[in-house]
C-alpha cells in the first residue's frame, strides 16, 4: 500500500511542477530562482499539514518569509521606487523615440529615446529633474542590492532548520 501511495504522491508532484518547468528556460537565473521559490512554498505547505516537529509553525513561517523576500527581491520592487517617487513630485512622463537626421549605413534614420513630461519644464528644470532622478535611481539600486544580500543570508542562515 505504501508503494501506490508514494507514486501517487510522486505524479501529484510532477504535475504540480510541470507548469514552471514548461514555461522555463535553462539561459535565464530568474526560472531557477522561481522553480526554487515554488518548491519552498510547497515545503512549508507540507511542514505546516504534516510536519512532527513541535516547531513546524516556525519552521513554516521562516520559510514563508523567504518566499515573500524572494517575491520583492526578484520582483525588483526597490529597484523602481524612484520612478514613483518623481511621478508624484513632477508628474507623469512617457517615453518616445524621435527620429534624428542622422542615418546609417542603409539609410535608415536613427532614433533617439526621449523622455516627454507631461508638463512643460525649461531646459534647465529637465536637467535638475534629471539629476534628481538619477541620485533616486541609484538609492533604490543601492536598496534593491541591499534586499538581494539580506535575501540570501537570511536563506543561508535558515535552511538547514527547514526540514521535518
Amino acid at each position: 500500500m505504501y508503494w501506490f501511495r508514494r507514486k501517487w504522491r510522486q505524479i501529484k508532484r510532477v504535475v504540480d511542477f510541470l507548469p514552471i518547468i514548461w514555461k522555463g528556460y535553462d539561459w535565464d537565473y530568474h526560472y531557477a530562482i522561481e522553480l526554487f521559490q515554488h518548491q519552498l512554498k510547497r515545503s512549508a505547505k507540507e511542514i505546516r499539514i504534516r510536519g512532527n516537529s513541535v516547531d513546524r509553525e516556525n519552521t513554516a513561517s521562516r520559510i514563508e518569509t523567504a518566499v515573500e523576500l524572494i517575491e520583492r527581491v526578484y520582483d525588483e520592487e526597490y529597484a523602481f521606487e524612484y520612478s514613483t517617487k518623481i511621478e508624484e513630485k513632477y508628474g507623469q512622463s512617457s517615453f518616445e523615440f524621435k527620429e534624428l537626421d542622422k542615418l546609417d549605413e542603409r539609410g535608415d534614420p536613427y532614433y533617439e529615446m526621449v523622455e516627454e513630461w507631461e508638463q512643460n519644464y525649461t531646459e534647465a528644470e529637465l536637467m535638475l529633474i534629471n539629476e534628481e532622478k538619477n541620485a533616486a535611481m541609484w538609492d533604490a539600486r543601492a536598496k534593491q542590492d541591499k534586499a538581494h544580500r539580506i535575501l540570501w543570508q537570511y536563506i543561508e542562515h535558515n535552511i538547514r532548520r527547514w526540514w521535518d
